[in-house]
């Protein structure tokens, strides 16, 4: 009883009509998080509930009324549109495999398991928290654009990441919402006899049930482990409950379920992966459970880490010290507790391959990661060379450039994140673009297209973006009690398709320096509020609840914003997810991002946003310094990274304000004041003529493919031929290499001339002390190049070939071509074996 009144919940379902019974399998496949056609269908039923729903199909089937459906499926225009829509998504899951795409994989034999912490998809399943999980969906998404044989592996988060609130003083409020599997595309996952699939992982010694669950992603599917079972003690239901939550021992537990569980998931569904990516260090405990599973088939230990990482690939995505997870051994032994005696070798072996030389009680996963795959990279070119420079310490008698840490650039999807108007343009003016997504060539189309058309899209795009921060705005201002006269100064510029609109928005951490252009307010409010060249500066972007830095930036940038001089100038917007990202990718005029380089491993949302026609103005940092070609954005030169942090900041503010002021409103103005002016086209036209093709998921995965998961699987293949003849025959000449290596000497080199005549060969012999290794155990090289004003540049390596071993020594002869004229030569010895995935994999190397 109470003297209060009890709300209860009642969901009256609707029963879909016969005509219109795929409406459930649409709503069931994420294929709708990028095919307009699709959610155009739920848009076209009821416009306000679909809006009310988050834009979730499974939430609105439930709650539309039988009205609504029964009216549609007698509407001929809606089934014509059904029927289209029907059409495309048929013809779209009977697609090519990746060997009619030019790769190796063969679909039949081979499958790619790809594990990550979360997944962007889609606002209507929210397991993602930003960059990470927006680049795993798109990886998704175009290996289904491409049908290859891939599965990914991730986490179900009952609570996501959070949901952010902003109050009226600029403080960030976490709200975590737990959603029911009911509301989400999911269904439950099989096993190979084709009943519910539970595994089962063991931490701290107590056994955790997990549930699997798919979501289809177009022709791909997406396992997602949940704990939240009611067989499970409360405390271990909550393991994944929130993505990123709680500390060190959450994190290792949630890790042990993604990386061990997710192993033992794909065997229960009996599927059997050629190849392995952990897409960051988060999935590294799956090499460990793939390691015991040999080890469990009689296998020594070193020669499953063979087999195990011959199918590897290992991508880290960041610089920043904090996105590489590290724990303690003694948070090893305890929730690994057991697990570790089952690898076939000493623990402290196990630990080794997460030691860090200056940590000796660290278990880092990057590390661990790095270890145990023989194909691994960075996310550009730039950060390629900063992973492998942080890293070299695996390979610390390698020089950087030279380990085997690579690149593979980031791309987006861009069907996901081109807006609607483009893909009408596109389909009107050259309507086989989907076909030439990476033809270079092909997207100097865009050039034709009429300059008001153009600009119709973009004013279409702006005017659409600022009805949406009206109406979110609105909800914010209202909460919050703001004054309406005050609120009527925060929108009052957003009333138009013709003000040059500025957005920045991503996370907030410290590094990517959201507050930069605060650095000088008045100069600022002068740039934003000059009446013959207005601009609206816009923000939106989360801070890890436990960032309290990263907090500070938003409370002085939401401070800023209701100043006097910026107010309705400058605007902070709340509730940053997937589909305001989309809004602001495509609407803003201009995209800002000022990262202190090189913490910018490679950043997407530019990318989103010039496949939209806007220009970027970059700190030429991540992605940038190989999309940016002087025509198509704008580049802040980066300061010496010898100079304080202080006044690098202090110059690339100038440098960012020197280019709005002198270039960006001047050429979007031009000389007469008036928007759009043809100059600015150009450059919008520029950037989605270049970027577009070279920036885009497929390009990426076409990458993965020939890169790493094709060479992968066959590394994979050949070591595990033969009952592992490859791996254990890898093994065992590593062991004596290590054994033996530190008693290898390399002499200077004999007979070297001075000077040669043209056409005179080179000719020299180099003696090596082999200390019982074979001749052919070691190659013997000579470095040719020249000292420029960098020191020594090389530019041709050539094999010495072995003539002779005697007394444990070896004579290796050069007789080659020199370079012409003046040069410079140098010698060098390493390991080598015709089953290295990498010339220099074991990381030794000797200079004469």
């Amino acid at each position: 009883m109470s003297d209060q009144p009890t709300t209860y919940t009642l969901e009256l379902r609707p029963r879909l009509p016969g005509r219109l019974a795929r409406l459930d399998e649409l709503a069931n496949n994420l294929y709708y998080s990028w095919d307009r056609r699709v959610r155009a269908l739920f848009h076209r039923l009821d416009a306000e509930l679909w809006r009310g729903c988050a834009n979730n199909p499974r939430v609105f089937l439930r709650r539309i009324s039988q009205a609504a459906l029964d009216d549609a499926a007698e509407d001929p225009d809606f089934l014509e549109e059904y029927h289209s829509a029907l059409a495309v998504f048929d013809a779209y899951r009977t697609h090519r495999s990746p060997r009619e795409n030019g790769t190796s994989l063969d679909p039949e034999r081979d499958l790619i398991a790809y594990f990550c912490f979360e997944y962007g998809l889609h606002e209507s399943l929210p397991i993602y928290s930003g960059g990470l999980g927006v680049l795993a969906g798109d990886h998704c998404k175009a290996a289904s654009d491409l049908g290859a044989p891939l599965v990914a592996v991730g986490v179900l988060y009952r609570a996501g990441y959070f949901v952010q609130r902003i109050d009226g003083e600029g403080r960030q409020h976490a709200l975590h919402l737990p959603v029911k599997a009911e509301d989400l595309p999911l269904a439950p996952a099989l096993d190979a006899q084709g009943q519910p699939l539970r595994v089962r992982v063991t931490i701290a010694g107590r056994d955790v049930l997990l549930q699997a669950w798919i979501a289809a992603v177009g022709n791909i599917r997406l396992l997602l482990l949940d704990a939240d079972v009611p067989d499970n003690a409360t405390e271990l239901r909550a393991l994944t409950h929130q993505l990123y939550g709680g500390g060190g021992e959450t994190r290792i537990q949630q890790e042990i379920i993604l990386g061990i569980g997710g192993v033992r998931a794909l065997r229960a569904m009996g599927l059997n992966p050629s190849v392995w990516h952990a897409n960051e260090g988060h999935a590294a405990f799956m090499v460990l459970e793939r390691i015991r599973e040999h080890v469990a088939q009689g296998r020594d230990f070193d020669t499953a880490l063979e087999l195990v990482a011959a199918g590897s690939v290992f991508t880290t995505h960041t610089p920043v010290p904090a996105g590489h997870d590290r724990f303690g051994h003694e948070l090893m032994r305890r929730f690994l507790d057991g697990y570790l005696d089952q690898l076939g070798t000493a623990v402290d072996n196990v630990l080794a391959l997460g030691a860090e030389p200056d940590a000796p009680d660290s278990f880092n996963m990057t590390l661990l990661a790095l270890r145990t795959a023989r194909f691994a990279n960075g996310v550009s070119r730039i950060h390629g060379c900063i992973a492998a420079e942080m890293e070299q310490r695996l390979w610390p008698q390698i020089a950087a450039h030279e380990n085997p840490i690579g690149s593979i650039t980031n791309g987006v999807h861009l069907p996901t994140f081109i807006a609607r108007a483009w893909e009408q343009i596109f389909h009107d003016s050259f309507r086989d673009w989907r076909r030439h997504m990476l033809d270079t060539d092909y997207w100097r189309r865009i050039d034709d297209i009429p300059y008001h058309r153009f600009v119709a899209v973009r004013q279409q795009l702006k005017r659409e973006l600022m009805a949406e921060l009206r109406r979110r705005l609105e909800r914010q201002h209202r909460r919050n009690c703001t004054p309406a006269a005050i609120y009527s100064r925060v929108v009052r510029h957003l009333d138009g398709g013709d003000t040059l609109l500025l957005g920045f928005a991503r996370r907030f951490a410290t590094y990517k320096r959201a507050t930069l252009l605060l650095r000088d307010r008045q100069r600022l409010a002068r740039l934003l509020g000059d009446p013959g060249r207005p601009a609206i500066l816009l923000f939106a972007g989360k801070a890890h609840p436990h960032d309290e830095p990263g907090q500070a930036m938003i409370r002085e940038l939401y401070s800023a914003s209701m100043s006097p001089e910026l107010i309705g100038r400058l605007i902070v917007i709340e509730g940053y997810d997937m589909q305001l990202a989309r809004n602001l990718v495509q609407g803003c005029d201009v995209w800002l991002n000022t990262p202190e380089y090189p913490m910018e491993a490679s950043g997407t949302s530019g990318m989103k946003a010039a496949i939209n026609g806007a220009v970027n103005v970059s700190v030429l940092d991540g992605w940038w310094p190989e999309g940016w070609d002087g025509e198509n954005g704008f580049a802040i030169t980066p300061v010496s990274a010898h100079l304080d942090a202080e006044t690098r900041a202090a110059e690339e503010a100038c440098q960012l304000f020197d280019i709005l002021e002198r270039e960006v409103l001047p050429s979007y103005y031009g000389g007469d004041g008036q928007p759009y002016a043809e100059a600015w086209i150009r450059r919008a036209r520029a950037a989605m003529r270049t970027l577009i093709p070279r920036f885009s998921a497929q390009r990426m995965f076409r990458d993965y493919l020939q890169r790493a998961y094709g060479p992968a699987a066959a590394r994979s293949a050949r070591l595990a031929a033969d009952n592992a003849a490859g791996a254990a025959a890898l093994s065992a000449w590593k062991r004596r290499v290590r054994e033996r290596w530190a008693g290898v000497s390399l002499a200077a080199p004999a007979g070297l001339p001075e000077v040669l005549d043209q056409g005179q060969p080179l000719h020299f012999e180099a003696e090596i002390a082999l200390n019982a290794l074979a001749a052919e155990d070691v190659a013997v090289e000579c470095i040719l190049g020249r000292c420029g004003s960098d020191g020594f540049e090389p530019a041709l390596a050539l094999k010495l070939e072995p003539v002779a071993m005697s007394a444990g020594r070896g004579r290796y002869r050069l007789d080659a071509e020199a370079l012409p004229g003046l040069q410079q030569l140098r010698l060098r010895a390493y390991p080598s074996h015709p089953l290295l995935a990498h010339p220099f994999e074991m990381g030794y190397m000797l200079w004469a």
